[in-house]
């Protein structure tokens, strides 16, 4: 039934206008792709000002979902813009006050260009020309709204894992209402028949939830819906959680153990509880949960992949982050000094790296670097172009570019 409403409902207008293809998301990066000598330097900007975004909105104390609101508002101005000819840092403080606005936790805009102000001005950053005027970042919202088309609802990975893992609550239904799933209260859910929850350790439920947290360092939130991030990560969860493993692989072995029966799963579901009455109730089989998902699990082991792939950009980005609510130590042992095992109880399919065998990366100095070098670029190409005449391509945008 939810699938449905996904499809029609929301999915629908959703996916027209905000879930894009890889060649749009391409042909969005074309012109910046003009002026860096490795596209790889794109990937590592989305992560560069993910962190950027999240250590802000730490600052002015929002809470998680509106950071990914600003992140996403971010992922969606730049699908219509370019590094080369905007500013990212008045961009990153204009979604941060729209997001506040959105999800309901409001700052002044005082308060928003002061703590901006100050924070970019720190190192690494050391952002001198941020506007102090208040009209600049006003200016800017109007912009950034105007290319987002005033829609300012999004809908996250976040409401979906709660509602599967039986962790949400009354005020989670009314703050995320709308969102995939709420309201369907009768009938089966869009996961699957039955009871369509999973019981998860604590653990195991934070993993999930962190993974979701660094897909927002990558273009993910514009190429799936939110409810597919969802469950690839919690399926990643369910692989990387040693305990919640150790349990997926006992029973698999009591599967191969125990004669296989003829009638359909649901059906011999049905006549066990039957026939077992008051036997103890058996532990949650996660294979059959995730077979009867009504998606398709090939496009959750691509996700998945993708998502493995941006833990290994994320090794060449070289930042002292303090940031504790990523799950990048259940892919690399940073966290823990033994072999395999996180402080959590997370294996580490990746072997840890010391110094001297990790790989050289871009340090956000060397970032901050290579785009001053694309604006520059960039610039001089727009006051000698072919005709002889300066040419703006963004008209909208001009003054607040030149607010330094």
């Amino acid at each position: 039934m939810a699938t449905d409403f996904w499809a029609k409902a929301y999915g629908g207008y959703h996916s027209k206008r905000w879930i894009v293809d890889r060649a749009t998301l391409k042909e969005s990066r074309s012109g910046d792709l003009q002026y860096v000598d490795d596209p790889e330097y794109l990937d590592l900007f989305a992560i560069f000002f993910a962190n950027v975004i999240t250590k802000l909105g730490k600052k002015l104390n929002f809470r998680q979902r509106v950071i990914a609101t600003a992140i996403v508002f971010f992922r969606r101005f730049y699908i219509k813009n370019s590094y080369c000819e905007t500013d990212p840092f008045i961009v990153i403080a204009a979604c941060c006050y729209v997001a506040g606005k959105a999800e309901e936790s409001p700052v002044h805009i005082k308060n928003m260009v002061a703590e901006a102000r100050l924070f970019f001005s720190q190192q690494p950053y050391g952002v001198k020309y941020f506007p102090s005027d208040n009209s600049k970042l006003a200016e800017m919202e109007f912009y950034l709204v105007a290319d987002l088309e005033c829609d300012l609802t999004v809908f996250h990975p976040y409401r979906t894992l709660l509602s599967i893992c039986k962790k949400e609550s009354s005020n989670d239904l009314q703050t995320e209402a709308g969102e995939v799933g709420v309201g369907v209260d009768d009938g089966p859910r869009y996961w699957g028949s039955g009871d369509g929850q999973l019981e998860l350790p604590d653990d195991a439920f934070q993993l999930a939830w962190s993974i979701i947290n660094d897909t927002y360092r990558s273009d993910l939130c514009l190429l799936y819906p939110p409810h597919l991030l969802a469950i690839t990560a919690l399926y990643l969860a369910v692989v990387l959680h040693g305990p919640t493993r150790e349990l997926l692989q006992q029973q698999s072995h009591s599967v191969e153990a125990t004669p296989v029966h003829s009638s359909p799963r649901r059906s011999s579901r049905q006549s066990s509880s039957t026939l077992l009455g008051h036997a103890k109730k058996p532990s949650q089989d996660f294979v059959a949960f995730f077979s009867e998902l009504n998606i398709s699990m090939p496009l959750v082991a691509t996700i998945a992949q993708e998502i493995i792939s941006l833990y290994t950009l994320w090794e060449r980005y070289l930042e002292d982050s303090d940031l504790v609510d990523s799950a990048r130590g259940a892919f690399y042992g940073h966290t823990s000094a033994q072999t395999g095992v996180s402080h959590s109880g997370v294996s580490t399919p990746v072997e840890s790296l010391d110094d001297t065998q990790r790989p050289h990366g871009a340090t956000p100095t060397f970032l901050l670097q290579v785009l001053t070098r694309m604006r520059e670029n960039r610039l001089s190409d727009m006051a000698h172009v072919s005709s002889g005449r300066p040419v703006a391509v963004n008209k909208m945008l001009e003054r607040t570019q030149a607010a330094g």
